[in-house]
């Protein structure tokens, strides 16, 4: 995924779906380098990641 598809997920209110090494996440915020992320896992967990935006799939 691209800076741009990222800060248009970021910016809708629609549920769009986006994966990380398969797994089903949300994305919290786009980091100033444009570069990564932060994540976390869809449903009761909380557990917030830092990744490279080049991994998130959006489905």
């Amino acid at each position: 995924m691209d800076e741009k598809r990222v800060k248009q997920i970021l910016s809708s209110s629609a549920d769009i779906n986006v994966t990380y090494n398969g797994t089903s996440v949300w994305i919290d915020k786009l980091h100033e380098d444009g570069k990564t992320a932060t994540v976390h896992l869809r449903g009761p967990l909380e557990e917030r990641s830092d990744v490279d935006i080049s991994e998130l799939e959006e489905v």
